[in-house]
């Protein structure tokens, strides 16, 4: 896999975050991350989301997908993104900077070198954390986390921040897996993906509206239930395996 700046496709899932688009955008390339593009899909915002993505692709290599049908969900967003990435490797992240760009190196390094198939920013992993979180929000999270490991073999498949190349996204994702992808992708993938995690800080959204609420996370932890439920009636699946490496201190030259 080549380590240049042509072989990342960024993709950024977006719904009504016309506050944190440019800042989001001014920290990737802070952080000197090599990467071919950002694409940014957005379902269906009602706010100036579009229009701010479309005035930063003026200046930067930006593309803005537009997924008008909300109840595809934020799998069928990301697939979209992947369809038409140019890169070979895609890299998932929200909108809100809860997912520190300052990682986004670290999530690519093993890949780059060949170590890891699927990368993941884990919040549970030594040296991850959750700061500010409410006490509901932690439970429901680690509980749903920890009922998911003996199929994964993943601390925190939950996450949404996560780098693969993007033919092994493709063959192995659901469009159905709702906000599970990361999940749905390394039980798919069973004992041919390698999977790493690297410890990630998971901040709060400084700008906009949170789309979590108590009501949200406890019908996502449901939702959750169900479909490791489904995957455990269809059968066993060997759990991923597990690239054990150092990588907290990986970066890319």
């Amino acid at each position: 896999m080549s380590n240049t700046d042509s072989s990342v496709s960024i993709i950024v899932p977006t719904l009504n975050e016309a506050e944190n688009i440019a800042p989001l955008v001014s920290q990737i390339i802070a952080s000197a991350v090599p990467f071919r593009e950002i694409l940014f899909v957005d379902n269906n915002s009602t706010d100036a989301s579009r229009d701010m993505i479309r005035v930063l692709a003026a200046s930067h290599p930006i593309r803005l997908i537009e997924q008008d049908h909300a109840e595809l969900g934020l799998a069928a967003a990301i697939i979209s993104g992947a369809l038409a990435a140019e890169g070979e490797v895609v890299l998932v992240m929200d909108a809100d900077l809860s997912h520190p760009p300052e990682r986004i190196k670290d999530l690519l390094a093993p890949l780059f070198a060949g170590t890891a198939d699927m990368v993941i920013g884990s919040r549970y992993v030594p040296g991850g954390s959750t700061p500010g979180w409410p006490l509901w929000r932690l439970l429901l999270s680690r509980i749903g986390a920890g009922l998911a490991y003996p199929l994964t073999g993943v601390h925190d498949s939950m996450c949404g921040f996560f780098a693969i190349a993007r033919s092994r996204l493709l063959e192995l994702a659901s469009p159905a897996a709702g906000f599970k992808i990361a999940f749905e992708t390394i039980v798919r993938g069973g004992g041919t993906l390698r999977v790493s995690e690297i410890p990630i800080a998971f901040r709060n959204r400084i700008r906009g509206k949170s789309k979590m609420s108590f009501g949200i996370a406890l019908r996502f932890s449901c939702r959750w239930l169900l479909a490791m439920f489904r995957h455990l009636v269809r059968g066993p699946y060997r759990p991923a395996q597990i690239a054990r490496s150092t990588i907290s201190s990986a970066s890319i030259d």
